[in-house]
C-alpha cells in the first residue's frame, strides 16, 4: 500500500480512524462513551471520525497496543477508504508501540497526549498559555525523540504536529533540555508576578471554578459577572488561561472569582506539570466550585477525574461547593440528578445558560463566606473611640452601645482582615467582653 502522506494545510480536515480498548473492568457502554469523548477531541483538534474501532484485551499489547488481528482490521478500513489519514488512540502510546502502529497502517498515528497537546496549542493565546504548551510539549517528546519523529515531521502536517515544530524535533536532547529549562524558569517568573498579584488581593475572599471539560464553568462566570467578558464556547478546553473578575454577591458581600481551564479523563501529566502557575488560583483559592454537567452521561466519572486531579495539584482538601449545572437539559425527576443531590446535600442545581439556579448559588456562596467570618465584641475607652472609624474599613458593625467611660462595638470581620483588625483594635485599647451591656445607645 502506498503510504498516504498530506501537507499541513489547516484548512483541510483530516479523516481519522479512533482506536480503543475494554480493559477489565471498564464496561463496554463506558468504553463507547470514551470513545465518544475522544471523537469530540478529535473534531476539537480538526478532524472528521470515519470509523470507531473498539477491542476487549485483558491488557494493552505491549508491541501494538492493539492484538495483531485488530492491526490488520484497521489496516483494512484503510486501503478500503484512500481519505482515511490518520489513526487516533485513546490511551498514550510507548515509542515502540506508536512506531509499530505506524509501520503497519502506513498513515499517522497520535495517542491521547499527543491529541490534548495538539488542542491547547491551537488554544492557546497568551505568552504565558503558549509558554506552558511548549513546556507540556517538550517533556512529552523528550522520551520519544528517535529518528522515527524526525522522519515522520518531514512527512505529515496537521493533528500531532503543531507546536515546538520540526526543527525542535529535529535538535538533539540536550538543546530540548536546554530550551525545558529555559521554559520553567520563564514560568517560574510568570508565577512569582501571580503570587505578587494574589498578596495584593489576600484581604478578598476568592473562589474558583473547576471541573470538566465543557462543564459551564465560563458560562456560569459570566453570568456571576453579569456580563459577557468571559470567552465561552460549547467547545473542549475553550478556556486555557485564568480569568479573575470582583463579583458583588450582595451588599458588602463582594468576592474574586477565577476560571481556569477544565480537566479531562487522562489528562496529561505534561500538561499539569506545564500549567502548574495557571493552576495556582485553584489551589489559593479559599472555596472551589465543582461545576458538574448533570447532562453527561458520565457524570460520576467526570466527578471522580476532577476530584482526583485535584489532588494532583494539592488542592483535594479545600472546601468545595459542588454545583450541578445544565439543569434545564434534564427532567426535574431525573433520577441521577436526584441520587446527586442526595449525595451532595449541600450542592446547588442551577442552568448557567439560562440563569436558573443562579441567585440560589450566589446566596450559597454568600453564605459560605460568612461561615468563616469571626464574631467579637469589644469595650473601648470613649478617649480612643476615633479609631473605630479606620476599624470600619475591615469590619461589618453589628451593634454599638455607649455609658460614661466607653463604647461597645458588636461586630464580624474575615479572617483575612484579622491582621488589620488586630493592628487597630490594639490602638485603640480595646478589651475584649462576653456580651454587649444593657445600656442605652446614646448616639
Amino acid at each position: 500500500m502506498e503510504k498516504k502522506l498530506h501537507s499541513p494545510n489547516p484548512n483541510v480536515r483530516e479523516r481519522a480512524i479512533l482506536l480503543g480498548l475494554i480493559v477489565y473492568p471498564t464496561t463496554r457502554e463506558v468504553a463507547e462513551e470514551h470513545i465518544a469523548e475522544l471523537e469530540l477531541l478529535a473534531d476539537t483538534a480538526g478532524a472528521d471520525t470515519v470509523h470507531r474501532v473498539i477491542q476487549a484485551l485483558a491488557r494493552p499489547d505491549g508491541a501494538s497496543y492493539v492484538g495483531k488481528g485488530k492491526v490488520e482490521e484497521v489496516k483494512a478500513l484503510i486501503e478500503e477508504d484512500e481519505s482515511i489519514n490518520l489513526v487516533i488512540v485513546d490511551d498514550d502510546l510507548s515509542p515502540v508501540q506508536l512506531r509499530n502502529l505506524e509501520r503497519e497502517l502506513e498513515v499517522k498515528v497520535v495517542d491521547r497526549s499527543g491529541l490534548i497537546l495538539d488542542i491547547f496549542a491551537s488554544r492557546a493565546r497568551s505568552r504565558e498559555a503558549r509558554t506552558q504548551v511548549e513546556l507540556a510539549q517538550l517533556l512529552y517528546l523528550m522520551p520519544r525523540l528517535t529518528r522515527m519523529w524526525t522522519h515522520l515531521s518531514k512527512q505529515y502536517g496537521g493533528i500531532g504536529t503543531k507546536g515546538p515544530g520540526e526543527t525542535q524535533i529535529e535538535t538533539d536532547r540536550r538543546i530540548i533540555k536546554t530550551r525545558i529549562s529555559h521554559l520553567r524558569e520563564k514560568l517560574t517568573k510568570i508565577e512569582t508576578q501571580r503570587e505578587t498579584q494574589r498578596k495584593g488581593r489576600t484581604e478578598m475572599f476568592r473562589v474558583s471554578l473547576v471541573g470538566y471539560t465543557n462543564a459551564g464553568k465560563s458560562t456560569l462566570m459570566n453570568e456571576l459577572i453579569g456580563e459577557t467578558e468571559v470567552h465561552a464556547e460549547d467547545r473542549l478546553f475553550a478556556t486555557l488561561d485564568t480569568t479573575v473578575r470582583q463579583v458583588e454577591l450582595k451588599p458588602g458581600r463582594t468576592i474574586l472569582l477565577s476560571d481556569t481551564v477544565g480537566f479531562i479523563r487522562k489528562l496529561p501529566s505534561h500538561l499539569l506539570a506545564g500549567f502548574h502557575s495557571t493552576l495556582a488560583e485553584a489551589r489559593e483559592a479559599d472555596l472551589l466550585l465543582h461545576v458538574v454537567d448533570i447532562s453527561s452521561a458520565s457524570v460520576l466519572e467526570q466527578i471522580a477525574v476532577v476530584e482526583e486531579t485535584l489532588k494532583e495539584i494539592e488542592a483535594g482538601e479545600l472546601p468545595v461547593l459542588m454545583v450541578f449545572n445544565k439543569i434545564d437539559l434534564v427532567e426535574p425527576t431525573n433520577d441521577k440528578l436526584r441520587a446527586l443531590i442526595d449525595r451532595y446535600p449541600d450542592s446547588v442545581a442551577i442552568s448557567a445558560a439560562t440563569g436558573l439556579g443562579v441567585h440560589a448559588l450566589r446566596e450559597k456562596i454568600a453564605m459560605r463566606v460568612e461561615e468563616t467570618y469571626g464574631e467579637r465584641i469589644v469595650r473601648i475607652p470613649i478617649s480612643h473611640w476615633h479609631h473605630v472609624a479606620k476599624l470600619h474599613e475591615w469590619i461589618e458593625p453589628l451593634e454599638k452601645m455607649f455609658d460614661d467611660e466607653s463604647g461597645y462595638l458588636h461586630f464580624r470581620f474575615s479572617p483575612k482582615m484579622g491582621d488589620y483588625v488586630e493592628k487597630t483594635l490594639a490602638a485603640a485599647k480595646a478589651e475584649v467582653v462576653e456580651e454587649m451591656p444593657e445600656v442605652s445607645d446614646v448616639e
